[in-house]
Order: structure tokens, then sequence, then C-alpha cells
């Protein structure tokens, strides 16, 4: 007897990590999987444990978003394949060196992955949602979102970029049957760290969220009807305040005469 799916999930970076994980909760919610990343070995053995456990059917891409003819293809799939319902914008990069010591072709590296292909692959998806009335996209971001000074500033500029990109696709799609959430993890045990060149065990533990615990966090965010979800951030009422005197700040720019201490 054939099982009743949710539809399909689409999800980059899903080889390991918070991508692999999103995979394992989908597939048991009832989607289909669609995995992309670069190591088919490891979207194999993952495809393979999924769909024994599940049922579900697992597909594997392999891709390196930041190849265009790469992109292209996954973009091909997210315009042509109206059983996915939902995309999980997850592959991406990050760095942990100042500035001035990270060489700027891994910069343009990390914006073609982080910005570049997440952009993409979110307006490939977005007419056939629109147009079926109906699906979620979600898109992996960070605390840097909101605290570049943390780390790396041009990782913290992309994903600023991810969580405005997200917020406006919430205000433009909304009512039109398209849920968005952008995620801000904080510091997670996945290979982030060590391919950043600063491994996780460096951390201090008590910073550091367990990857499973991180992306059941956001999904029931995602059920609880969160734009913005926060894993680490126990009180959510801050993030409220946060975000409710944004929306007022936002309000307060267009005066046709300059403020007067700017005279």
């Amino acid at each position: 007897m054939a099982l009743s799916s949710k539809g399909t999930a689409l999800i980059t970076g899903a080889s390991s990590g918070i991508g692999a994980v999103y995979a394992d909760r989908l597939a048991r919610q009832g989607y289909d999987l669609i995995l992309v990343a670069r190591s088919q070995t490891k979207l194999t053995a993952l495809a393979n444990r999924l769909s024994d456990a599940t049922g579900r059917n697992v597909e594997v891409v392999t891709a390196d978003l930041k190849e265009k003819a790469d992109l292209l293809r996954v973009e091909q799939i997210l315009r042509n394949d109206a059983s996915i319902t939902l995309l999980v914008n997850n592959a991406g990069v990050g760095a942990v060196m100042p500035l001035l010591v990270s060489p700027v072709d891994d910069m343009q590296d990390m914006i073609t992955l982080n910005i570049t292909a997440l952009t993409r692959l979110a307006y490939a998806v977005a007419p056939g949602f629109v147009a079926r009335g109906a699906g979620t996209v979600i898109n992996i971001a960070s605390i840097v979102a909101i605290a570049p000074e943390i780390l790396n500033g041009v990782y913290g500029g992309t994903k600023a970029f991810v969580l405005a990109l997200s917020q406006s696709m919430h205000h433009e799609l909304a009512d039109k049957g398209v849920r968005v959430q952008a995620v801000l993890p904080g510091a997670t045990a996945t290979d982030f760290w060590s391919e950043a060149g600063h491994p996780v065990e460096n951390l201090p533990q008590e910073i550091v969220m367990p990857v499973d615990e991180m992306v059941d966090a956001a999904l029931m965010g995602l059920a609880n009807g969160e734009v913005v979800s926060i894993p680490g951030l126990h009180d959510g009422a801050q993030w409220d305040r946060y975000e409710a005197q944004r929306q007022v700040l936002s309000g307060l720019f267009g005066n046709s005469t300059a403020a007067p201490r700017y005279r």
C-alpha cells in the first residue's frame, strides 16, 4: 500500500549536519525527499538509510551550488517538479577569521553559495508555490544575521541577507499561501566549525547546541507559525520586542528634511 505524502522536500547541503537531520525529520513527518549536496557517497548512504527506515521515496542530486551549471540543474527541478512542497535552503559555508586575513576569493565563494545560490533557488520555487497556493521555504541563516560582530563580517553579511530576504518573502507571499521561515542557529555541533578552521571542540561547550536539538526546535517554530526562529533564545518575547521596535523604526525614516543633528 502506498504511503500518504506531504509532498516532496528538497534539501540543500543535505549530506551531513543540519541538512541530514532535516532530511531525517521530514521523512518521518511524511515527506518524500530530494537530497542535494556535493558528496555522492554520503548522499547515497543517507538516502538508503532514510528510505529503509521510513519507506519514503528519496532521490539524490549531486551538485556543487557554487557551480552555475549545477545550480541551474537544481533550479530546473524546483521549477518543474510540482510534487515539491517544501524547500530547505541549508547549503552554506562560514568563516571565523577577521576580514583582513580572509582571502577575498574565499569571501566571494561564500557570497556565491550563501546568497546567490540561496536566492536563485528561492526564486525558482516561489512561482510554483504561488500558483498552487501552498508551499514552504525554510532559509537557514544564523544569529550573526543580527550580531555580525561575533564572527567574520562577510559571513555575517551573508546571513543578514538571508534574514532580510526571508522577511521580505514573508511580507510578499504569506497571503498567497506561501510560508517562509528564517532559522537563526547559534553555535551548533556540526562540521561547520572545523571547515571554517575553528573546531567546535575549541568553543565553550555551554554555548554549543546538539544539531538534533537545533533542528527539532526550528521545526517546532515552523509548526507554531514563527517567521523567525532562534532555537538558542530562551525568552522569545525578547525577539518579539526587538522586531516590534524594528517595525516602528522602519516607519520613521521618510522625511524630506535631514535630522537636526546633521545641521
